[in-house]
């Protein structure tokens, strides 16, 4: 980590600077006139003024439209009763049923009667159930809240595993580039023959700012605490000394934060590796790393019996020069068009062999060098192994690996978790595939959210963020990437994802999944570009990364003590010892409620 010079900005400086456009009230003018915009939107639950009104809505397709009232509506969500600024309202128990479905496509829709601002990210909100559902073993039906401009393009939305009889919240979001010739939402999904509720259903503008305001304070309580440095200086005889406590008291201090507690990392490559300014970029401003292809088995073994460390040798080797830790991405992938061609010819009882053979020879060679590793990569997207070798092999892999390398933390990893938006991936979805692994004997050690994501809303992150955390685990952000050819957007996005990370107390590390334009897996989503310079995004990650670091200087107090409050992580002084002499020490800040009381005998 690069730390911050001395004499640098408060942090309340350097987190306005992290900011667009920030005016004196915290918010920036584009921002206000959008909250503005979006106070009377859309509401698109059944008026309250009679029964039987539609409030604009129209069938789809073949669906017949009825209003109805429920006498217990659901209750509205911890996150919104918390969090200010947020697209919610107490439900109103009255809904609209979109029943005589003939296909998926079929159900409701309306016109959003104000046109969605250009650039801004809205917030999709509301409580859908499903009504004469067959039965079904997955969690429910997927009901799709999608969002259209006049030309037919889809501009986000969001999708919910609804169950009958109960109400399920949805969590969308949209955003569009340029201004659109009229905008509709549609609401679709179940199979033929089952009817859809919509209650409440609203579309606003993100109040970014609050949603800052409300992660700044939340940061500074789950990472940061009091430390009180107390000064004991002893003569030879180790009696204390009463002259020298004299000179201690009033001596110059210095603090410098070396190491947060939350690593921030990235993924590196053979091929980026070659560019100078990707290299001096991650040595100094990452903490992690993580091989993006070079460790994978379509990678090591692209040829049956032909296999070859030496790339993910060499970088390894690079990190270790620069004291970097890395991350063991991943021993084997789900996903069918992930597995190299000659694993997929292989019979049930060769692909067995082949399984094993994989984790002795990965497993073995780095015993001890990784501290995690992702066992099988997107297992909630893909079933390659399990559908040929049987329900166990998964957590087969995890056992194995386990038992010739203990240590690491053994990670269950995937994506679009946090954007609800894939109903394979719901954060629900995710803890009883981990309550599988471990009832089967999988030492499940942690949880990978991928974080590929697009247009970003950070109350509905948190909220897969705290369903992940009920299973008391470990949760990295794995893979993070934003996209977005707009640099102010890219950063805004960045910094949301960022700070919803860093501030869940769950969340132990971030891992991003590139950062340089050249070589990155998704375009647009660079914070360097490719002749070296910063981009927005660069600029933002920066800025978050010195506003996430402590230091503090001052004088020791007439009791012998300093104190500060700081990040959680590792920590040197530098105390002045009189006659030009400086005394150093290492010490750390863990977590914890209470003031961090340490003694530092001179």
């Amino acid at each position: 980590m690069k730390l911050m010079a001395d004499g640098g900005n408060s942090t309340d400086e350097q987190a306005a600077a992290s900011t667009v456009n920030v005016i004196e009230d915290g918010s920036s003018s584009e921002e206000e006139d959008a909250a503005a915009h979006a106070v009377n939107l859309l509401w698109f639950g059944c008026s309250e003024e009679a029964e039987g009104d539609l409030a604009g809505w129209s069938p789809a397709g073949s669906s017949t439209l009825s209003t109805h009232s429920d006498p217990a509506p659901p209750p509205l969500s911890a996150t919104a009763e918390d969090v200010p600024g947020q697209c919610k309202q107490k439900p109103s128990g009255r809904y609209i049923l979109a029943g005589h479905r003939a296909d998926e496509k079929d159900g409701l829709y309306r016109e959003i009667t104000q046109a969605p601002k250009p650039k801004i990210t809205y917030r999709v909100s509301g409580w859908v159930s499903v009504q004469g559902a067959a039965s079904c073993t997955d969690g429910g039906h997927a009901v799709h809240v999608e969002v259209r401009t006049g030309d037919g393009s889809a501009a986000g939305g969001g999708v919910v595993l609804a169950e009958e009889g109960k109400w399920a919240e949805i969590k969308g979001a949209f955003r569009v580039d340029e201004h659109p010739r009229g905008a509709e939402v549609y609401v679709h999904g179940p199979p033929a023959g089952v009817d859809i509720k919509v209650m409440d259903l609203r579309v606003c503008a993100v109040n970014r700012i609050a949603r800052l305001r409300h992660l700044r304070k939340k940061t500074d309580k789950v990472r940061k605490r009091d430390v009180v440095l107390k000064f004991k200086p002893r003569s030879e005889d180790g009696a204390n000394d009463d002259a020298a406590a004299v000179s201690v008291n009033g001596a110059s201090i210095r603090v410098v934060q070396v190491d947060n507690a939350v690593p921030i990392g990235a993924c590196i490559s053979k091929s980026a590796v070659q560019n100078p300014a990707f290299v001096d970029f991650f040595a100094k401003h990452f903490d992690w790393a993580v091989l993006e292809n070079e460790l994978k088995w379509y990678y090591t073994e692209a040829v049956q019996g032909q296999v070859n460390y030496a790339d993910a040798d060499a970088l390894i080797a690079l990190c270790d020069r620069h004291k970097k830790p890395v991350r063991g991405h991943c021993i084997f992938w789900a996903v069918e068009n992930s597995v190299q061609p000659w694993v997929r010819a292989l019979n049930p009882g060769q692909l067995k062999a082949a399984v094993e053979a994989r984790i002795k020879s990965l497993v073995s060679r780095y015993n001890g060098r990784f501290p995690c590793y992702e066992v099988n990569n997107e297992m909630l997207h893909g079933s390659f192994f399990r559908q040929r070798l049987g329900d166990d092999i998964d957590a087969h892999m995890f056992r194995e690996t386990a038992a010739i390398d203990p240590a690491p933390a053994l990670f269950v990893n995937d994506y679009n978790v946090e954007n609800a938006n894939d109903p394979n991936a719901t954060p629900e979805k995710y803890v009883a595939l981990i309550t599988d692994l471990q009832k089967r004997g999988a030492s499940v050690g942690g949880i990978g959210v991928q974080g590929h994501v697009t247009h970003p809303v950070g109350d509905v992150i948190c909220d897969a963020l705290d369903k992940l955390a009920a299973t008391e685990l470990p949760v990295w952000i794995t893979e993070l990437d934003v996209s977005a050819a707009d640099e102010a957007l890219r950063a805004d996005d960045l910094e949301t994802v960022l700070r919803e990370a860093f501030a869940h107390p769950a969340v132990e590390g971030i891992m991003l999944w590139g950062f340089m334009q050249g070589h990155m897996w998704r375009a647009n989503g660079q914070l360097l570009n490719a002749d070296g310079s910063l981009s927005e995004a660069g600029r933002r990650y920066v800025g978050l990364r010195t506003e996430w670091t402590s230091h503090a200087r001052g004088t020791v107090d007439a009791n012998g003590n300093f104190k500060f409050r700081g990040f959680h992580g590792k920590y040197v002084l530098e105390l002045a010892a009189g006659a030009g002499g400086k005394v150093r020490r290492a010490f750390d800040v863990q977590k914890g409620d209470a003031p961090l009381v340490l003694d530092m005998n001179l």
